[in-house]
């Protein structure tokens, strides 16, 4: 816990980011977002600016349910 919230993102402990989910719920979005873009891949193969468009908007969702529910980002490299 980060200041008084549940983590669902841990932070990398080598370089910046986030690692894997620690937690049901931060699993559940990442499988949702792989089954969404799994979708948007079928159904906008056709298109394919709609397609980038599309995989942009979900990594911005991606990048801030991580923000939102993760441990503060910094450069980490190797403590804790």
């Amino acid at each position: 816990m980060e200041g008084g919230k549940k983590i669902w993102f841990p932070a990398k402990r080598y370089g910046w980011g986030w690692g894997p989910p620690v937690c049901w719920q931060g699993w559940l979005v990442l499988g949702l977002w792989t089954a969404m873009v799994a979708v948007g891949a079928i159904w906008l193969r056709e298109n394919l600016s709609a397609y980038f468009l599309f995989m942009a908007i979900e990594i911005i969702a991606l990048i801030a349910i991580c923000w939102w529910k993760g441990e503060t980002p910094k450069w980490r490299w190797g403590g804790k």
